[in-house]
């Protein structure tokens, strides 16, 4: 069943949501610890030779707006009897902007890469969301088995992992039922976080530290079986998931990256997507291992009553939550020094904001609203991107593309973003797994290989 705000829970070998498992009072999620490292994951792969990637970022931040917002509104904005007074519409250098809806954006324009020539699959929320997470379509051959774009982020970032690096590589705020990581060890599916001011409060054990290591040790005294394998990999699995939500207890530093002050809630714009926007920042500017965070922001699937300021959800409420929270994102990252000698984390962190889809375009339908349409936007910044750039011009109400201004000279497909996103992080977007359970061979990005999709790379 699909929510109304598109979310779309798409099950593989992993824990599900509803398989969470809470452990010595950690409130860790199992979908993160349950499987560990196996040498065949880094071996069972071949890849396309002479492949150029930008390895130009160190993480990502995948910025979802589930239920896909009107692109022609926003980020490809086009005017009309229809377009409201008060959307203020504005001219930054040759980009007309909606000023009274993204204010604050509008700041960083020259950071931006705006693709208008993207064109989805499918107009529908289930089949569109899981798509441009999982980089394939879901019913095709190999869409049940297929991990999230973050688990094979987690996977290709495990080699290169330090002791010190005691984050999930994936991580996933506020963001509902997502792609997991498909026949891949649930090591690499999403950590589930639901954001608070005071973090993740259960990392500490309300008995203390000294009561907690007592019963740690008295565990692993009663169920030694479990920690010398011969109870099987599932056991095994779970002996790992337990060390590794230790790990965590034991590091002082990790809650605080969870935290908020109530001036930085304020200052993302006081909504929960905002948080998540904080925290996202806290993981990938303390390089303790996550690779990839999501955020998600449901409530754009307006089919009706759009641009009615007064309603529950209307593109009003919607970027009074998103245009806050993304200026100050991008404010922040491009203010603090990065992992890497002379850069700053925005040119570490690639930033990625996508639908699943986009929105009917011209005058609004009978009921104030615009309905599923395949053409959209997508945005990005940082990583390496190189900004202040717009690849795609559409006719007069954004429904045709007139110039594609990119070097494939063709629509943007949700498997184009992909290989840009894995090329920015150093992963061969060609490369075909050995390992998959279906035996037909695992490609990252499917038709990758034979240059069917390709990276975006005139953004960088």
């Amino acid at each position: 069943m699909c929510d109304r705000d598109g979310s779309f829970s798409l099950h593989g070998d992993g824990f599900s949501r509803r398989r969470f498992i809470k452990v010595a009072g950690t409130g860790l999620v199992a979908s993160y610890f349950a499987d560990v490292l196996e040498p065949r994951l880094l071996l069972a792969d071949t890849t396309t030779a002479n492949v150029h990637l930008q390895n130009s970022a160190k993480s990502c931040i995948f910025i979802f707006l589930a239920g896909a917002p009107s692109q022609t509104d926003l980020w490809d904005l086009k005017e009309g009897s229809w377009t409201p007074a008060d959307f203020a519409p504005t001219s930054h250098g040759d980009v007309r902007w909606p000023q009274g809806l993204l204010g604050k954006t509008s700041d960083h324009l020259a950071r931006l890469s705006i693709i208008r020539c993207s064109l989805a699959w499918a107009a529908v929320h289930s089949l569109g969301q899981a798509w441009a997470q999982i980089a394939r379509n879901p019913g095709g051959a190999t869409g049940s088995i297929a991990p999230h774009i973050g688990a094979v982020v987690s996977l290709e970032s495990q080699a290169a992992r330090t002791p010190s690096e005691v984050l999930p590589g994936f991580i996933a705020l506020n963001a509902g039922s997502i792609p997991t990581s498909g026949y891949l060890p649930a090591k690499y599916a999403p950590f589930g976080v639901t954001t608070a001011s005071t973090g993740l409060s259960a990392l500490q054990h309300p008995d203390g530290a000294a009561r907690f290591a007592s019963r740690w040790d008295f565990l692993h005294r009663l169920d030694a079986a479990r920690s010398s394998d011969s109870l099987g990999k599932r056991a095994s699995d779970m002996d790992d998931f337990y060390d590794a939500g230790k790990q965590l207890m034991d590091t002082p530093a990790v809650n605080a990256l969870f935290s908020f002050s109530d001036a930085e809630h304020a200052r993302y714009g006081a909504s929960d997507f905002g948080d998540s926007l904080v925290v996202a920042r806290n993981l990938v500017s303390s390089g303790l291992g996550a690779r990839f965070v999501q955020a998600t922001l449901g409530g754009w699937d307006h089919h009706s009553d759009i641009y009615d300021n007064s309603a529950t959800s209307s593109l009003y409420s919607q970027c009074a939550q998103f245009d806050p929270a993304f200026a100050a994102l991008l404010a922040d990252l491009s203010s603090m020094p990065g992992l890497s000698a002379g850069k700053t984390m925005l040119d570490d962190t690639l930033i990625v904001v996508v639908g699943e889809f986009g929105r009917t375009v011209g005058p609004l339908n009978n009921q104030g609203g615009r309905d599923h349409y395949l053409r959209n936007s997508v945005v990005l910044a940082g990583g390496g991107t190189r900004g202040g750039k717009v690849v795609g011009q559409t006719d007069s109400v954004g429904d045709k593309v007139t110039d594609y201004q990119w070097s494939g000279n063709r629509d943007v497909r949700p498997e184009d973003i992909t290989c840009t996103m894995y090329s920015a992080l150093g992963i061969d977007y060609t490369k075909v797994r050995t390992d998959d359970p279906l035996g037909r061979g695992f490609e990252y990005v499917p038709g990758a290989g034979i240059g069917e999709y390709v990276p975006l790379d005139e953004l960088f």
